[in-house]
């Protein structure tokens, strides 16, 4: 049983928020179900509402809280529910006092130094967590934190190099395989949290895909881990069929980095799509005005349409973020199983 701030989860264990549509309510509610935490992405939740392409915001906004109920109705009060907001996002605020509204239970926060967290969610009874890749983030964001709002999180989750989506690395440094080893930047961080005289779960996360891993990472003294892609293939979670499947066949040599428009690299399967935009600019038919860092004229590609077309199956026009071990799993599992695998004997 991890107690976090008189909420409780009886297994130390995070599902990742993958957006967009990978992680919404159904996935969610049912890690939750099985007393873990369950998180729905905020990265265009909406994106199957009638009215996504002509009003994308209040979309979102209407289909967050329509994923939170979902997802609260099916965990039944077990485990807890979360959010991942990710401050590239220009709706930030909007979402979050969204989720806000519907009693979400824990906010988790990256792609950026979510600095003004604590502010957003000041008179709510909410766990906010930052996501850092290194010792130096998290000192930043706690002294921030601290000195200005005297709140410090409620838990904080470290994702590794070997993580999907978008990385909180250099990207030379990911091609050279000169970055820090998770095991070194938990150690900074646990330094970190120490220096502060507060005693704060900590979770790692990225590349964490077996049972041996997270035994690994418990005996260094991790309260919990978070894990992603290992959801991808279940019955319960939101993709289509085909993005799991993408899953299922996938190859070792098919996981990849790629540049993405918030300006950070990622990791994903090297698709004709990835191949694509390594040739030549994807013309944007559209700009969704979603991300704070990017720019319309130099941009590569849309990564909301990208995003959107591949989970709905579109795998030939869409982007595939994975976990760097996303491609081990060749059958459909239920998220029960997936939990059972990876923390048996850790409740």
């Amino acid at each position: 049983m991890l107690e976090i701030n008189h909420k409780k989860m009886s297994i130390p264990l995070i599902q990742g928020g993958m957006g967009v549509g990978v992680s919404l309510g159904n996935l969610a509610g049912h890690v939750a179900k099985y007393e873990a935490m369950g998180v729905i992405s905020t990265a265009h939740p909406g994106y199957r509402e009638e009215d996504f392409e002509s009003n994308h915001r209040e979309a979102n906004i209407r289909a967050l809280k329509k994923e939170i109920k979902k997802a609260q109705e099916i965990s039944k009060g077990k485990g807890l529910v979360a959010i991942n907001a990710m401050v590239a996002i220009k709706d930030y605020d909007e979402l979050i006092e969204a989720a806000l509204s519907e009693k979400i239970d824990a906010i988790i926060s990256g792609a950026g130094l979510p600095l003004r967290l604590p502010e957003l969610v000041k008179d709510h009874e909410v766990l906010i967590a930052p996501i850092v890749s290194s010792g130096k983030a998290c000192k930043l964001i706690m002294k921030h934190w601290v000195k200005k709002y005297q709140r410090a999180p409620d838990f904080i989750v470290i994702e590794g190099a070997l993580a999907g989506g978008h990385l909180g690395f250099k990207k030379e440094d990911l091609e050279n395989q000169t970055y820090q080893s998770l095991e070194e930047i938990f150690q900074e961080v646990e330094q970190v949290v120490e220096s502060f005289q507060l005693n704060i779960p900590i979770f790692v996360a990225g590349g964490i895909h077996q049972r041996s891993d997270v035994k690994h990472f418990f005996e260094l003294g991790v309260d919990g881990v978070q894990v992603a892609s290992r959801f991808i293939p279940t019955y319960e979670c939101d993709a289509s069929m085909k993005y799991k499947e993408a899953f299922l066949k996938a190859k070792k040599e098919e996981v990849g980095l790629v540049s993405s428009p918030v300006g950070m690299p990622g990791r994903a399967f090297q698709n004709a799509f990835v191949q694509k935009t390594k040739q030549e600019k994807v013309p944007i038919k559209k700009c969704y005005q979603c991300l704070t860092p990017c720019n319309l004229k130099t941009t590569p590609y849309c990564i909301s349409r990208a995003l959107i077309e591949a989970v709905k199956g579109n795998l030939d026009e869409g982007l595939i973020f994975t976990g760097a071990y996303g491609y081990m799993q060749d059958h459909l599992m239920h998220v029960e199983e997936v939990i059972h695998e990876l923390m048996e004997d850790e409740k």
